[in-house]
């Protein structure tokens, strides 16, 4: 069996904490190692218990959440953060964080079990057979009078043009508004890299590596003629992904 990923639950309302403990205690996979009632306490007991994942709550008195996940990612190992509040205002503030995911009160136990699998597949752990959900997860894409749903298995690449975000399918591309930061961290838990400060790319659809100057290449893939160029930046991380 698979080492348990451990959670730290930070709310200074004891009967959120015990809300959240609760739905958490039914991911078989997932032990809860502690709690904390303030900012400050969060901080102390992440370095302590060295958690997997915290479950940070971000409307707290002195410290909120926000100040909290900024001190957490300073660790020699940061661990994950899920916000979880009852407020949906701070959801584009939290993924500057790095937010995993963001949970929104009063818990479902459906949502809290979609968070924890969505860890699961981040941490390249096995899957949590505790409560799976229903639906596969899709990504959510506003158009003017619809939202698609789009299967990230599909998606060849996301890239920013000027103001707008586009979502490129084999035969169909979709314009968002969301920036590209968002868009990668709703995909952190599949096979998505970004090979340039403007493009992220499933790599799923890679085929080949072409060198181009300075360092840099160009990335060709399956049933694309574009080719996407892959900043030096980024070559040595996407070769140590892809190759065996």
């Amino acid at each position: 069996m698979s080492k348990k990923i451990t959670a730290l639950v930070v709310d200074d309302e004891r009967f959120s904490r015990e809300e959240l403990k609760y739905l958490l205690k039914k991911q078989e996979n997932l032990e809860v190692v502690g709690e904390a009632e303030s900012g400050e306490s969060a901080v102390m007991k992440a370095v302590q218990l060295q958690p997997d994942i915290v479950f940070l709550d971000v409307e707290m008195p002195r410290t909120n959440g926000m100040e909290v996940a900024a001190s957490l990612e300073k660790l020699k190992h940061p661990p994950r953060i899920v916000f979880a509040t009852a407020y949906p205002d701070f959801a584009v503030e939290a993924f500057r964080y790095e937010a995993l995911d963001y949970l929104l009160k009063p818990f479902e136990e459906e949502q809290v079990a979609e968070s924890v699998n969505r860890l699961v597949k981040s941490l390249g752990r096995a899957p949590s057979l505790a409560a799976p959900s229903k639906t596969p997860s899709k990504l959510a894409v506003e158009g003017e009078d619809e939202i698609f749903y789009l299967d990230p298995a599909r998606i060849c690449y996301v890239y920013r043009d000027d103001r707008t975000t586009k979502i490129v399918e084999e035969e169909k591309v979709y314009e968002t508004k969301l920036p590209l930061k968002e868009i990668e961290q709703r995909l952190k838990p599949y096979s998505f890299y970004r090979i340039h400060k403007s493009y992220l790319v499933n790599l799923q659809f890679v085929e080949r590596l072409v060198p181009w100057f300075n360092g840099a290449y160009q990335l060709v893939l399956q049933g694309r003629e574009e080719q996407l160029s892959v900043s030096r930046n980024y070559v040595k991380g996407l070769r140590e992904l892809l190759e065996l």
